[in-house]
C-alpha cells in the first residue's frame, strides 16, 4: 500500500506520528518531536488527573441534577462512535435527562441515521435533528473547500470544512441549551481532540460572543439576516446571562479503547458505516475535507488528534500511521466534490 507519507517524501516523529510539515515542529537527534518531549512529564500524571476530573463531573452532576425544568444535559450527537459512546456513558453512568441533538449537514451516512435511531431508542433519550437547507450548506462547504477562511491555529486540528460545520453545531447546541435552561452541554471529543483541561468548563458569555462574531465574519454571513438565526442573538447575552451552561467532553477522562467502545455500542444496535473514511464513522464529506487540507497544508487535519492518542497509549503507533498515512479513498473525495459541483 502506497502511503501519502511516501508520496510527500516527509519524515514523521519516531514516537508519535506528527510529520515534519506540521507547523512549528522540530526533532531531536533521536527523531522525537518537540511535542512528545514537552508532553512526557504531563502524561506521567494523566491517571491521577483523569480520576480528578471524574470526581469533578460527579460533583457537578450532583449540583445540577433536576435543576432544569426540561433536561440535565444536551448532547451534540452525530451518530458517530464517540458521540454515541458519550451518550451511553451519560445515560447509563449518571441516569441524566438527556436531549440529543444532531446536525444534518446533508453528508451523513445512511447507516448513521439508523445508528442514531437505534441508540436513542435503546437509551430512552429524547432526540431532535436540525437540518439547514442544502443551498446554504453547499455554499459554506464550497467556500471552505476552496480557501482557508479561519486562522491557522484553528486549522492545526481540523480542516476548514469541518471547522465551519462544527462551528454551526456548537452555536446551535448552545443556543438550544440557553433557550431550554439546560445546564450541561456535552460533546463526544476523543481524548486526542481536546485537552483534558477543557473537559469541564463553564462557558464564558464574552468569549462565546467573540467566537460567534469571528465565525460569522469568516463565513461572510454577518449581513445575512437569514443566516443569523443559526447564531446566538445579542439579547441572550443579557437576558440569559445566568443560564450559560458548562461544557463537558467526558471521553477525555474516561477509559477509551476503540475496539471495546464498538463492542459496547453493538449492544445498542450501533454498526460501523462502510462508506466513510478511516477518521469518521458518520460523515461522507470528511474525506474531501481531509483531501483539501492535505493539498493546501501538506499535513493531515487529524494528525494532531491521532498523535495525541498515540502518546497516551490509546492508539498504537502503527494503527495511527494507518489512519493518517494510508492512501485516501478517492471515490469518497470525488463523491463530495461532485455533489458540491467543484
Amino acid at each position: 500500500m502506497t502511503s501519502s507519507n511516501d508520496q510527500l517524501n516527509i519524515n514523521i516523529c519516531k514516537k508519535c506520528i506528527l510529520p515534519e510539515t506540521f507547523p512549528g515542529i522540530s526533532f531531536n537527534d533521536q527523531g522525537i518531536c518537540n511535542h512528545c518531549q514537552r508532553e512526557e512529564k504531563r502524561l506521567e500524571k494523566m491517571p491521577e488527573k483523569k480520576e480528578s476530573y471524574r470526581q469533578k463531573l460527579d460533583q457537578l452532576i450532583a449540583e445540577i441534577r433536576d435543576k432544569s425544568p426540561a433536561y440535565d444535559v444536551i448532547t451534540a450527537y452525530s451518530g458517530g462512535k464517540d458521540s454515541s459512546y458519550t451518550l451511553k456513558l451519560l445515560r447509563e453512568n449518571y441516569d441524566l435527562r438527556i436531549l440529543a441533538m444532531s446536525f444534518d449537514n446533508h453528508f451523513v451516512s445512511s447507516l448513521s441515521w439508523d445508528n442514531i435511531y437505534n441508540v436513542t431508542n435503546k437509551l430512552d433519550v429524547d432526540y431532535i435533528n436540525f437540518r439547514p437547507p442544502w443551498l446554504i450548506m453547499k455554499k459554506i462547504f464550497s467556500m471552505t473547500a476552496r480557501e482557508d477562511i479561519f486562522p491557522m491555529p484553528t486549522l492545526l486540528r481540523a480542516s476548514a470544512i469541518c471547522t465551519a460545520c462544527i462551528g454551526l453545531v456548537k452555536s446551535l447546541v448552545l443556543k438550544t441549551a440557553l433557550e431550554m435552561e439546560i445546564p450541561l452541554v456535552a460533546f463526544g471529543w476523543s481524548p486526542g481532540q481536546a485537552p483534558i483541561q477543557s473537559a469541564i468548563m463553564k462557558t464564558n458569555p464574552s468569549l462565546i460572543r467573540q467566537n460567534q462574531l469571528a465565525l460569522k465574519k469568516a463565513l461572510a454571513l454577518t449581513n445575512s439576516r437569514g443566516l443569523d438565526r443559526y447564531f446566538i442573538p445579542e439579547t441572550y447575552y443579557t437576558n440569559y446571562k445566568d443560564r450559560f451552561p458548562y461544557n463537558i467532553h467526558p471521553l477525555a477522562f474516561f477509559d477509551y479503547n476503540e475496539d471495546q467502545i464498538v463492542q459496547q455500542l453493538n449492544t445498542l444496535d450501533w454498526r460501523i458505516p462502510t462508506d466513510t473514511d478511516t477518521n469518521s464513522t458518520n460523515c461522507l464529506l470528511n474525506a474531501f475535507g481531509n483531501h483539501c487540507h492535505l493539498e493546501r497544508h501538506r499535513f493531515h487535519p487529524y494528525v494532531w488528534e491521532i498523535a495525541n492518542m498515540v502518546r497516551q497509549g490509546i492508539v498504537d503507533r502503527e494503527e495511527g500511521i494507518d489512519k493518517i498515512y494510508s492512501r485516501q479513498d478517492q471515490k469518497m473525495v470525488e463523491y463530495a466534490r461532485k455533489r458540491l459541483g467543484l
